[in-house]
């Protein structure tokens, strides 16, 4: 017989109920068993939900005239889901997303970027031209989903993702080699004797491309891993990241040089945070680890000096300007950390806490402060963890281990 456990062994007080439920819910139907072991309650994405997401699945940004969805914003809300153990609205995302930006088969397009309100008071989409991160994120999100809840549509589609996007988004770049563009088209331009590409350095978190790379084997993605280094090591002189860079190569030339973007120039502003808050998410064994610390060590320098994080910075000079909003202290917090600066880390912490966690409803902050809140406090509270092989580490796993497949050493 097995032996019992001795009463000092027994979990006590609300250790004790969660043991006991998860214990009764691994001999339930997987229909009763996710009642029986519920996810801690996570009140950011409660209010998000609450204020950004419609009963169908549609993740929505009021602040925009066309009241539009992005497939950004529809990916990212995936991953929430995922996170929060929201398998129900996991699904109506997912749904809502290849019914209305993919015309109903992912497998035959990439989701369009933008859908809301047209010129002419109906709704549909706005711009067709994907964006690929959006679509990394989807991807991902599938994929971690089909292994935690052990579905395979999941996963299968989350492939199906991949092997468009490696079709359609990834160039070879003469000098870079494979190469992750923003979208399908309009980032390779030719004329007046040269090549040019505009690339987006916050569209490629690590984590997923290793991730991609056991998911995908025969896929680009170790190759575009290696061209995101060459990125950061020629367009960050002084530390920081910017929004938009381009990459110019003379007609018939082996390689190119990085030169000023011609649209958004050199300045790292609000897509740039993002690339702060991936390194930050980046396993220090993660063997782009230390390329991202150095590389990326600007904006901590900055906080040595402020209290709040720029708005704006020309990477060129490192020039910094205006006052960074609350999203962009939350997305520095997994950044801060790694780089163990104490001191800046235990400031933006105070402000994400006063002007984020703790705000009246009536000063909940906007769309994209609140996503980036989740991101970087999520990580934060370690309700996730990205493990070395891209795997994602969910804490609701650890509570609930028979609801999810069975885990292997990374």
């Amino acid at each position: 017989m097995p032996t019992a456990l001795r009463p000092i062994d027994r979990p006590r007080g609300p250790r004790a109920v969660l043991f006991a439920l998860c214990l009764w819910g691994a001999l339930l139907p997987p229909a009763l068993a996710q009642s029986a072991c519920p996810a801690a309650a996570w009140p950011l994405w409660d209010q998000f939900v609450q204020r950004f997401v419609q009963a169908d699945g549609r993740v929505i940004d009021y602040a925009t005239a066309q009241q539009h969805s992005t497939s950004e914003g529809q990916s990212y809300a995936m991953f929430f889901a995922l996170v929060a153990r929201d398998r129900a609205r996991f699904d109506k995302l997912w749904a809502w997303s290849v019914a209305n930006l993919a015309g109903g088969d992912i497998g035959a397009r990439l989701p369009a970027w933008q859908w809301g309100r047209q010129p002419d008071g109906n709704w549909g989409v706005l711009d067709p031209n994907p964006a690929s991160d959006a679509n990394l994120w989807f991807a991902y999100a599938l994929a971690e989903a089909g292994r935690v809840w052990r579905e395979p549509r999941y996963t299968a589609q989350a492939r199906t993702l991949l092997a468009q996007v490696a079709a359609l988004e990834v160039a070879d770049v003469p000098g870079l080699g494979p190469t992750l563009l923003p979208a399908s088209k309009g980032f390779a331009l030719s004329g007046s004797g040269s090549r040019t590409w505009r690339l987006n350095p916050s569209y490629l978190p690590v984590p997923l491309l290793r991730a991609f790379e056991r998911l995908d084997t025969p896929g680009p993605w170790k190759a575009v891993g290696a061209s995101f280094q060459r990125v950061l090591e020629g367009t960050t002189p002084k530390g920081f990241a910017a929004d938009w860079v381009a990459y110019e190569v003379p007609e018939g030339a082996a390689r190119g040089a990085f030169v000023r973007d011609a649209e958004k120039g050199d300045v790292g502003s609000y897509d740039a945070i993002r690339t702060y808050l991936w390194a930050g998410m980046t396993p220090r064994s993660d063997p782009l680890a230390p390329l991202l610390r150095r590389r990326l060590d600007g904006m901590a320098g900055a906080l040595r000096s402020a209290a709040v994080p720029p708005e704006k910075v020309q990477t060129a000079t490192g020039q910094a300007e205006g006052q960074g909003p609350v999203g962009f202290s939350a997305a520095l917090l997994p950044y801060l950390r790694t780089l163990d600066a104490r001191a800046a880390l235990k400031a933006q912490q105070e402000r994400v806490r006063t002007l984020l966690l703790e705000a009246p409803p009536g000063g909940q902050p906007p769309y994209y402060d609140q996503v980036l809140g989740l991101f970087g406090t999520g990580w934060m509270e370690q309700r996730y963890q990205f493990l070395p092989s891209g795997r994602l580490q969910l804490r609701w796993e650890k509570a609930c281990p028979h609801q999810s497949a069975p885990t292997t050493t990374p």
